[in-house]
């Protein structure tokens, strides 16, 4: 991008013509073909959740993550408790053919005037792990962010050290930002933090490759993809 200097010389910032704050995200459904992304429920919810997350035997999700694994229901209800009084927009994902919850995901970090929004909190049981279901899932949650609500950046956040979760950010399409060093403590260790971002110009030509992707042409009569999101992401951007 060409650089804008003032009438001193000194370099600044691109203009944002016409620019006002966001709305925050309205808690309503996003339906995709797979799966379907609402508000979360506790009485509808939680236990469909709590079932499907003990088939994590090794607690493997959790790792990471500042809670869990959890001893028994009450605790892990206990916890989505706390997750509800946290100012957070928590939404749970429903598989589409069950109708049962398997998964999380939230909308943190809501800057309205800044037009930043961040995706985090991701809970994914390993019915929603590595399916198609759960790449749509963040691609309804980017779509609201970018064409319904004209966010400009959209934030992705992990442990530096979760392999599993920066590379799900890079496939998505996120941009590695760098890491905040000893930016927190998770279960009495310490946490570095990698940044990720999407940013508005660079969001129509994801859109393309994510639907590309997520098309049923896309995939065979078993199932399989056939163009990897991957190999659509570098023909797109």
């Amino acid at each position: 991008m060409e650089e804008i200097v003032n009438h001193l010389g000194q370099p600044i910032g691109f203009p944002v013509p016409n620019w006002s704050p966001r709305t925050r995200p309205p808690r309503t459904a996003m339906e995709g073909r797979l799966c379907k992304v609402v508000p979360l429920d506790i009485e509808q919810h939680a236990h469909d959740l709590y079932q499907a997350n003990i088939e994590d035997k090794e607690g493997r999700m959790w790792t990471y993550l500042m809670y869990g694994p959890f001893r028994n229901f009450e605790d892990y209800l206990a916890q989505m408790n706390k997750w509800l009084s946290e100012d957070w927009c928590i939404h749970a994902i429903l598989d589409w053919k069950t109708g049962r919850a398997v998964g999380l995901a939230s909308y943190m970090r809501v800057e309205p005037d800044a037009g930043s929004i961040e995706v985090g909190a991701i809970m994914y049981s390993p019915h929603l792990q590595r399916t198609t279901a759960g790449t749509e899932a963040m691609y309804l949650m980017m779509k609201r962010a970018f064409d319904e609500l004209g966010y400009r950046r959209y934030e992705w956040r992990c442990n530096a050290l979760n392999e599993a979760s920066r590379k799900a950010a890079r496939r998505l399409g996120f941009q590695f930002e760098g890491v905040f060093r000893q930016s927190g403590i998770t279960k009495g260790r310490n946490r570095d933090t990698a940044w990720f971002s999407i940013l508005d110009r660079e969001w129509p030509a994801i859109k393309i490759a994510l639907e590309s992707w997520l098309a049923r042409e896309n995939f065979d009569s078993n199932g399989n993809q056939i163009k990897t999101l991957g190999q659509l992401m570098c023909q797109k951007l």
